[in-house]
């Protein structure tokens, strides 16, 4: 019974963001100072919310790093992420550290339900797959290990 629930689940979810309809159209950009929606119109911090200001990166790739965040990539993150553009449940992982400053990933893994309440593009994404991401309470190093894998993945040296 279990399993049934499980599966149900799972494929609840792949219809909510796997569908090959266009996702909603984002709210048009706004000039300055100027309202959308009768709302101020808000401005994506480029590094998002939480307490990462500056990630220093490794050249070349830490391989150590690479393979834990692999590790930890396994058991957390891809039961809802491919590492193509493919959206699974979240969507696909290629390309997110040209999208994406490293503080703005570190930030969205440690800081997720503060980043998708608050930060623009955060919630862009949620309004694409529709599932909120859970917090995995991954610690500062797991979060960091995750973010070296995601840029081998996107061929980084």
């Amino acid at each position: 019974m279990k399993h049934f629930l499980l599966t149900l689940a799972t494929a609840s979810i792949l219809a909510a963001c796997g569908s090959s309809e266009k996702p909603p159209a984002s709210r048009p950009a706004a000039a300055d100072n100027s309202m959308v929606d009768n709302k101020p119109a808000a401005t994506a911090d480029p590094k998002g919310i939480g307490k990462f200001r500056d990630v220093p990166l490794t050249h070349p790739l830490d391989e150590g790093m690479v393979q834990k965040g692999k590790a930890v990539a396994d058991l957390k993150c891809t039961s809802c992420h491919r590492l193509t553009e493919e959206k699974l449940v979240g969507p696909g992982w290629k390309g997110v550290t040209d999208r994406r400053t490293p503080e703005w990933i570190m930030n969205f893994i440690t800081n997720v339900d503060e980043m998708l309440n608050k930060d623009p593009e955060a919630q862009a994404m949620l309004e694409t797959c529709m599932v909120r991401m859970p917090n995995q309470n991954l610690s500062d190093e797991d979060a960091r290990a995750v973010l070296e894998f995601l840029r081998k993945n996107d061929g980084k040296n």
